[in-house]
């Protein structure tokens, strides 16, 4: 998937990274646990948009953001934390990583 075009938001405590592709859309969100930690506890991705690794990109963004803010993410999805194990790279950002 070349480059999409994420969207963040952050309200309050409860964060989101958006994306639509073809009209389809998907979402990561997360809540602040602390000042230091982000808690990702969902992914959806609409089926018409599935095969094309967009919740990865989602991923990819946060790992980002998060390594960039100096922040952990805890994974309370699943998706999220079978990702992680295909990616130890990213294991420096993760809670107990």
């Amino acid at each position: 998937m070349s480059d999409p075009d994420i969207h963040h938001e952050l309200t309050g405590q409860n964060g989101r990274y958006s994306l639509t592709l073809n009209g389809a859309s998907a979402e990561l969100t997360y809540q602040i646990g602390a000042p230091d930690l982000i808690i990702a506890n969902r992914t959806y991705v609409d089926p018409a948009i599935r095969r094309g690794k967009v919740a990865q990109a989602l991923v990819e963004r946060l790992v980002a953001d998060a390594r960039d803010s100096g922040v952990k993410i805890l994974p309370a999805c699943s998706y999220i934390s079978a990702l992680l194990r295909q990616h130890p790279e990213w294991e420096d950002v993760f809670a107990g990583g």
